[in-house]
């Protein structure tokens, strides 16, 4: 996904907040399936760093502008 404007990379942003904060609140979870628990971080890890790598591309895109 590429952002479009600032109004998208807004919504990114608040996206990529309430990502991290669901990311910490599950580490700091007590599981009875260390498996699920694993991976179900490693997926939340991964929309985190790709939300980081959209508004770091649109970011870039606009600072040459």
């Amino acid at each position: 996904m590429t952002l479009k404007d600032d109004l998208e990379l807004a919504a990114t942003r608040e996206k990529l907040r309430e990502v991290e904060d669901r990311y910490q609140s599950r580490l700091e979870e007590k599981t009875s399936d260390p498996h699920v628990h694993e991976l179900t971080l490693r997926s939340l890890k991964g929309v985190i760093n790709q939300l980081k790598e959209e508004i770091a591309r649109y970011e870039a895109a606009h600072a040459v502008r």
